[in-house]
């Protein structure tokens, strides 16, 4: 910015300033203010609208800033940061084009010097007076232009200073804006897979829906079950005569079960009777699980039974399959429950000739002993007094009681705590009923304990005997044993 000194140049002719007339009369004792427009014309200030200073717009812009900080988003204020930026330039052309006018009033107050310089050697007197005061006013509005420009400069300072500090929180505000978008980002991706779990949580939950859907219907088919049980339950009256009903229908169906079964071995008896008018012997006996079957002879003329070589055998139901049942060569035979169900043969040869008898009906079960038998397996060992009668194949000749144990892994014999045999189950071991003995062999047993070990058990009462033998087969078969008689498990495994 050019400052004007005293020191003037002579930048005119003095023969170019025209004649100043006596009669001039300045309108104000300052020099006016004008202002250079459009197309490089003065135009003058008091013609144009009011002019807001440089520190009242930026004061007002920065009360304006500060007001709607608190209000404005990250996004508003780095536009609003923009918008002042913009503003600042505006102002600083503003500052620049005020300076350029500012400079040319120098120009013109120097020109203007120069006139009434060049003016005030020509003229003498009042008018010499007047141009001298002219000069005066001239030199005062120079130092006030001066002082106007030094307002300037520091307005533009600030501005500048302004400027930079938009300038600057408009790049922090971008910053922000930028790690704002940022963390907007990550919480969308945050977001998106929080849906996807959320998603695959649901389609598991679906997939388990759909296989405990079967489920369900079961569980509601056995409450309709139970409902309708309920229901039913509500109308008694019905419900017991339908009991009564089917009780008596059971009732008569049993009777006519056992008049059937009667009635077959009352034929059976008349037919053998019929076929053996001509036999030399009979079997005597109660064809049931629990007593004995005895051959006797039917004539005087019957050969002796000593004499003649005996041997029974299992015939399935309908007389297909023929078991030999080994040992049993006596005349007398105590079923065993291998052989309920099944009929009895026995086979005698005499002198060349074959003579065969065969119980009239497949051989009965004991009445009880199934249910006995399930009653006892819930126990982990079950004890039955016994008597010892051989010990491999020698007579014992004490009778004194003994204690045999079937167990769920072994069988133990023992008197007081003396232990005669105790085995686990396993091929070796044998159990089966006595084959012969005469009337004590329906409550007689034969234990093989192992090879080489061998009794003959007798027991209080043919059921006892009976259900020891079920029992023990029955844990031997849990642990995949097959417990029989001699050679009877090779027949039965085949």
């Amino acid at each position: 910015m050019t400052r004007v000194t005293r020191d003037f140049g002579d930048t005119m002719q003095k023969d170019a300033v025209p004649a100043v007339s006596a009669d001039v009369a300045f309108a104000s004792s300052r020099f006016p203010n004008y202002k250079i427009g459009a197309n490089n014309q003065i135009v003058d200030a008091k013609d144009s609208p009011k002019v807001l200073s440089m520190k009242e717009v930026v004061a007002r812009e920065t009360a304006l800033l500060l007001e709607q900080q608190k209000r404005l988003s990250v996004r508003d204020l780095a536009n609003k940061f923009e918008k002042g930026l913009a503003a600042a330039a505006k102002l600083s052309e503003e500052a620049r084009l005020r300076e350029a006018a500012s400079l040319e009033k120098h120009v013109l107050l120097k020109k203007l010097r120069d006139a009434l310089e060049s003016l005030k050697g020509r003229v003498a007197g009042r008018n010499k007076d007047d141009v001298e005061e002219a000069i005066a006013m001239v030199e005062a509005l120079a130092v006030q232009l001066t002082h106007r420009e030094g307002e300037l400069i520091q307005e533009k300072a600030e501005v500048k200073k302004l400027a930079n500090f938009l300038k600057q929180a408009s790049e922090d505000a971008k910053k922000l804006v930028d790690g704002e978008r940022a963390y907007a980002r990550a919480e969308i991706e945050s977001a998106r897979a929080a849906v996807q779990r959320v998603e695959e949580a649901i389609q598991e939950h679906e997939r388990g829906s759909r296989a405990s859907g079967k489920q369900d219907l079961e569980e509601l088919m056995k409450e309709v079950q139970e409902a309708r049980r309920i229901k039913m339950l509500h109308q008694p009256s019905k419900v017991m005569d339908m009991e009564h009903e089917i009780r008596a229908l059971r009732i008569q169906l049993a009777e006519k079960s056992k008049r059937s079964l009667q009635l077959q071995k009352e034929l059976a008896r008349s037919r053998r009777a019929e076929q053996s008018i001509f036999q030399l012997f009979e079997l005597d006996g109660t064809e049931a699980l629990g007593s004995c079957l005895r051959i006797n002879p039917r004539s005087d003329n019957a050969p002796e039974l000593s004499k003649c070589s005996i041997q029974w055998y299992r015939l399935s139901s309908d007389g297909g399959k023929k078991e030999l049942i080994s040992g049993a060569t006596k005349p007398v035979y105590a079923p065993e429950p291998f052989d309920v169900g099944r009929v009895l043969q026995a086979e005698i040869i005499s002198d060349g000739q074959q003579f065969s008898l065969s119980s009239t009906c497949p051989i009965d079960p004991a009445a009880g002993l199934g249910s006995y038998v399930e009653a006892l397996v819930r126990k982990h060992d079950v004890e039955f007094n016994v008597i010892v009668t051989q010990t491999n194949g020698v007579e014992h000749p004490s009778e004194s009681i003994h204690v045999l144990h079937v167990g769920k892994m072994r069988i133990k014999l023992r008197k007081g705590k003396s232990t005669n045999a105790k085995e686990y189950y396993s091929t070796s071991m044998q159990l089966c009923g006595v084959r012969g003995g005469g009337n004590a062999a329906a409550q007689a047993l034969f234990w093989q304990a192992k090879k080489g070990l061998s009794f003959v058990l007798a027991f209080e009462s043919a059921r006892e005997r009976n259900a020891a033998i079920m029992l023990a087969r029955r844990f031997a078969f849990d642990c995949n044993i097959m417990l029989a008689g001699p050679d009877d498990r090779a027949r039965l495994g085949s």
